[in-house]
């Protein structure tokens, strides 16, 4: 059964590049997308994917919002947040909410990102 992945990023781009990166590891598809956190939620309600790779800077609803949301409903979700905000304060207030990794995507995010992934799923 292919691991089901839900990407958070208000960036049409930024979510194609995500996409891309994740559907090219053999057995990972994107199960949706979302644009904002408001509707990362009601989404991971409906499809229970396998891990979360959002955004930390969207309308609506930040990812620290939605990650604190999410971790409520699902204590064991993988959570990845790639941002271009990394800072270590950032990092220190994700964690608290459940984010378990945090990427820069200033650093570029292709293999990054499926490491990133399957370090998350297999711990």
């Amino acid at each position: 059964m292919a691991v089901r992945i839900l990407i958070v990023d208000d960036s049409p781009a930024v979510r194609r590049a995500l996409r891309a990166c994740i559907e090219e590891k053999q057995g990972w598809q994107v199960c949706a997308e979302a644009d904002n956190g408001a509707s990362a939620i009601q989404l991971f309600r409906e499809l229970r994917p396998d891990a979360v790779v959002m955004d930390f800077s969207m309308p609506v609803m930040n990812g620290l919002e939605a990650a604190r949301e999410i971790s409520r409903i699902d204590p064991t979700v993988p959570l990845l947040m790639c941002t271009m905000f990394r800072s270590e304060q950032l990092v220190t207030a994700v964690r608290k909410v459940g984010v378990k990794q945090v990427l820069s995507k200033s650093e570029g995010l292709g293999s990054n990102l499926v490491s990133a992934i399957e370090g998350l799923l297999h711990n």
